[in-house]
């Protein structure tokens, strides 16, 4: 049953979906928006391990070979930072990476100025705000995909999952890394299901799949797995050889009984202010 369940998600991870040409447009295998939490819930040293986890996992020789192993060897990548409604970031705007040279490149200019905090979370907007960088991205990728992590629920802007059903349609596949570390400066509006509210109200689109995090130690190992998975093939070797105690990867389902406005819910109900 678990090879068969591994065999299912690889084949489900490798589903693509045409992307319209437009007269111009530099042919790529993927168009990655790398969207990233720093909101006040998570501490400054938590904000410099995500950011080094980026660092490490795009620079990483497995990535760098599951992105020279596509059709045209190279990827569009953009690093975006979010918090609340209004706070969206582009740390590094669209970039080639088809190379060790242009990863490192793009992990200066990401690494150059530390991460700006602020209040709120807003997951809803970070995904309509990433939505919006391919219209204008100057690539054509085989698949677009928005990468969003996060500590918390959405508690600030439109409903989540109404989002992300609206940005699904256009063939844009949003993928998860929930957070459920309990480490930052704030922690009264953690919800204990993180994993279950991502599969269900957050990632979603052809392949759509999460890898949670419960410990910062696991977070560098996660995210190289979550680019390899989201750029190499299915049948790509790295993918066949994941190790028994690894994160488990998990597929977008609507199934789970979770309340996607429990972040709203919680943040309406607070009884004192906190950071988040």
């Amino acid at each position: 049953m678990k090879t068969w369940m591994r065999g299912a998600a690889l084949a489900a991870l490798g589903a693509v979906v045409a992307v319209p040409a437009i007269a111009g447009d530099e042919a790529v295998d993927v168009e990655l928006v790398l969207a990233v939490d720093v909101s006040l819930s998570m501490s400054p040293d938590e904000l410099v391990i995500q950011r080094d986890g980026y660092a490490a996992a795009l620079t990483d020789p497995v990535v760098i070979g599951a992105i020279r192993d596509g059709m045209h060897g190279k990827i569009a990548v953009t690093y975006v930072e979010w918090a609340g409604e209004t706070v969206q970031h582009v740390v590094v705007p669209w970039s080639v990476i088809g190379s060790g040279e242009e990863a490192r490149r793009f992990v200066a200019q990401m690494t150059a100025t530390p991460p700006r905090s602020a209040r709120r979370t807003s997951i809803s907007s970070a995904l309509a705000f990433a939505a919006t960088l391919f219209e204008d991205s100057g690539y054509r990728g085989t698949k677009r995909v928005i990468d969003v992590s996060g500590d918390g629920p959405n508690n600030q802007g439109q409903p989540v999952d109404g989002t992300r059903d609206r940005i699904v349609e256009r063939g844009i596949t949003i993928n998860g890394l929930p957070l459920m570390t309990n480490g930052g400066i704030a922690t009264a509006y953690d919800i204990g299901n993180l994993d279950d509210y991502y599969t269900a109200c957050v990632i979603g689109g052809p392949g759509a799949f999460m890898i949670p995090v419960n410990d910062w130690s696991q977070f560098p190992e996660a995210i190289r797995r979550k680019l390899v998975l989201e750029l190499a093939h299915a049948a790509h070797p790295t993918l066949v050889a994941m190790r028994a105690d690894d994160p488990p990867v998990i597929l977008a389902s609507t199934n789970l009984e979770t309340d996607c406005l429990i972040g709203e819910k919680m943040w309406h109900n607070r009884s004192w202010m906190d950071f988040q």
